[in-house]
């Protein structure tokens, strides 16, 4: 982030797990985690505006789902790519887990996170709260602390039981880090856990977006995905198909 750029410290929060920010920085607003390691990041006129390629990719995982009715966010942050997938998708019910309790409390008083009555905010460890959670659609999991991917990203247990609790032709989007071969983190783990049976998104913030289906006989058209994309564009503001064109097989 370039210094000409005025900055302004709107929220800070110490909890058990160090430091949360929110930043002010012309049209945007930035949380961030410890020392300027950056989450989210809100157009602060449509707190829908999915700024990033990997938001966007996430976005574009849930349009695998011809007619999603019900998401569980592992990881909230600003609640941006919850947003967009309450204001751009049928859904019915949203849940969210969010480890640090008071990311939801300046989600909502900063970031501009609607609190809309389709939400259900719980603050805890993903990784005990999943198993309590409803069954979903769509799946996203997106669990990143200032040190980089939480714990979960490599567990295979966790990855395992995000699969079995998805809805029968449920999707699971997970935003995994690429390694320097541009292979997202843990892919010989990914590979034996999910048969291979699995697309992959590589996007340009160096993370990989992968798109699991709940069943092996489950396969991706990725011509209808591409019309879905297609559909969407003129709501979203932006084409989705530069991403579409990036959707490849397992590596």
């Amino acid at each position: 982030m370039s210094n000409e750029r005025e900055e302004r410290l709107l929220a800070r929060v110490e909890d058990a797990f160090g430091v949360v920010s929110v930043y002010e920085v012309e049209d945007y607003r930035f949380l961030e985690f410890g020392d300027a390691i950056e989450q989210s990041c809100v157009f602060t006129a449509d707190p829908s505006w999915l700024e990033y390629d990997y938001t966007r990719a996430m976005l574009l995982g849930a349009l695998c789902h011809p007619q999603p009715e019900s998401a569980l966010f592992l990881g909230l942050g600003a609640g941006t790519l919850t947003q967009a997938c309450l204001k751009f998708l049928p859904l019915e019910d949203v849940e969210a887990i969010e480890l640090r309790p008071d990311v939801p409390r300046l989600a909502m008083e900063y970031l501009g996170l609607d609190d809309d009555p389709r939400l259900y905010v719980r603050v805890g460890d993903a990784l005990e709260l999943l198993a309590s959670a409803e069954k979903a659609d769509l799946i996203f999991v997106d669990l990143y602390t200032d040190h980089g991917p939480g714990v979960g990203h490599l567990a295979w247990g966790f990855l395992e039981n995000c699969q079995k609790q998805l809805n029968p032709g449920g999707w699971l989007v997970i935003n995994q880090w690429a390694g320097d071969d541009g292979k997202p983190l843990g892919a010989a783990l990914l590979r034996g856990l999910y048969h291979r049976h699995y697309w992959e998104l590589p996007v340009k913030e160096g993370n990989v977006i992968l798109f699991v289906p709940a069943e092996l006989e489950q396969q991706l058209d990725i011509e209808q995905l591409r019309g879905r994309a297609e559909a969407l564009a003129p709501q979203l503001g932006y084409s989705l198909e530069y991403l579409v064109k990036e959707v490849r097989p397992a590596t």
